[in-house]
């Protein structure tokens, strides 16, 4: 005889059943095997050990002049030294902030102690040319500034876009002073 069909019990659709625990223990273990496989992918894209002690370079200062700027390479890209004069800091010191395309004030640009100094990634931030120094009309006298001739981008004393295309100032890399006339860069 067969039973009624009003005694047969079934499992209510809101308790987890030994299938869904299959479930959920097969999906975890799949995406942890799936990341597990990735990893080494991963992190073979990481720079190795010897790129990452070229990742940072000592310059030593004491041989730049006042008024004079330098072009050193870091990273692959060229970076500008300038050994600041005191026209030039007052210059940039001067102008107002809400003048300025991508608003930064003299001292956000330089470290403490040591405003005399700018160091700068030299590619203009428009089309990645490498900009003139000493040229353009934001120059303090003895040519503080940089042009960028490819598209007339040009940048004042500080490094900060003052006139054409280009929409932001020149990088300002992360440096430390190891003394008064030594930077580490990177």
């Amino acid at each position: 005889m067969s039973p009624k069909p009003d005694t047969l019990s079934t499992p209510s659709s809101t308790e987890p059943t030994r299938r869904d625990f299959m479930m959920l223990t097969a999906v975890s273990l799949a995406g942890v095997g799936a990341v597990a496989a990735a990893w080494p992918l991963i992190n073979s894209m990481n720079p190795a050990a010897d790129v990452l002690a070229n990742a940072s370079i000592e310059v030593d200062l004491s041989p730049i002049a006042v008024g004079q700027t330098i072009k050193v390479k870091w990273r692959g890209v060229p970076l500008f030294i300038r050994h600041r004069t005191q026209a030039d800091i007052d210059d940039s010191r001067k102008v107002p902030v809400s003048e300025l395309r991508d608003p930064q004030t003299d001292d956000q640009r330089v470290k403490k102690g040591h405003e005399q100094w700018l160091v700068m990634v030299g590619v203009c931030t428009h089309l990645g040319c490498i900009p003139l120094s000493g040229e353009g009309e934001y120059c303090a006298g003895d040519g503080g500034g940089w042009f960028c001739p490819c598209h007339g981008s040009q940048y004042d004393t500080a490094g900060r876009i003052r006139k054409g295309p280009a929409p932001l100032n020149l990088a300002v890399p992360e440096y430390t002073f190891l003394s008064d006339n030594r930077i580490k860069i990177g």
